[in-house]
């Protein structure tokens, strides 16, 4: 007699995918490739997938484009859109000039942080993080100077070989400062991340910057806030980094590594 294996049922299907931080650039082609075939593997198979900034190393503005890694990456992306995957993206505070020239060549929709979304059930705030650390007194001054309009402006009307080296000039400077600030100075602030709760009126919350990934729950069960931080990418190293968030048809939220394996919490 012939046993029988009993049938496993399948897992729900994938409703939304969460990533950031991945930095992109020509000179890290494991993480590029990484990130592809992400898009081919994992996105292909979900309804949504959101971009929560920082996607790129840095981004000069949309006439950008013409650079064929950059064209690799719009197109990519453009590949999910058109296989019926809904994009949507969030600016970090290294790519916050993307502008509506990119979205309609990758095929997404731009999004303003924060931003709520309802997803299986769940009403979730999203933001990259950065707007959140306002202990670093520094950054905070910088982020309001270069998110004002008139600001982007003028610095866009600037030829695209000057404004290159002047964002590289600034991305070392930041890395110089970086050296002499805490980790606490760098995270989220506490306050600013309930007043982020109540403004949006939610309970989850899915941000990336901070490249410390984790799960924190505060409060009890009825009142429970969750944050989600999303991992930065990084693959051409020897101790590697990635990651993604992912949210069921019924409501699970689920992390994963870099490995593709799922995280338990």
């Amino acid at each position: 007699m012939t046993a029988t294996i009993p049938t496993m049922p399948a897992p729900p299907p994938v409703v939304a995918l969460f990533i950031s931080d991945l930095h992109l650039q020509a000179t890290h082609p494991r993480t590029t490739q990484a990130f592809l075939d992400f898009l081919q593997g994992q996105a292909t198979r979900a309804q949504q997938l959101y971009l929560l900034g920082d996607l790129f190393e840095y981004w000069a503005g949309d006439d950008d484009l013409e650079t064929p890694y950059n064209r690799q990456i719009a197109e990519a992306i453009r590949q999910v859109s058109d296989a019926g995957v809904q994009v949507f993206w969030i600016a970090g505070n290294r790519d916050f000039l993307v502008g509506d020239t990119f979205a309609l060549a990758a095929g997404l929709t731009l999004l303003p942080d924060p931003s709520v979304i309802n997803v299986a059930g769940r009403r979730i705030a999203l933001a990259h993080g950065d707007a959140q650390c306002t202990d670093d007194l520094a950054y905070m001054q910088f982020r309001q100077q270069v998110r004002q309009p008139q600001w982007q402006q003028q610095f866009l009307a600037l030829p695209l070989a000057q404004r290159k080296p002047i964002i590289a000039g600034v991305r070392k400077e930041s890395q110089e400062e970086q050296r002499h600030k805490s980790m606490e100075i760098m995270d989220v602030n506490g306050a600013a991340v309930n007043a982020l709760f109540d403004k949006t009126a939610t309970n989850i919350l899915i941000h990336g910057h901070t490249h410390r990934p984790a799960r924190h729950k505060s409060g009890n069960d009825d009142t429970a806030r969750i944050r989600y931080v999303l991992p930065d990418w990084e693959y051409d190293v020897r101790t590697q980094r990635g990651g993604w968030i992912a949210i069921d048809a019924d409501g699970a939220i689920r992390r994963f590594g870099f490995d593709g394996q799922e995280l338990i919490d």
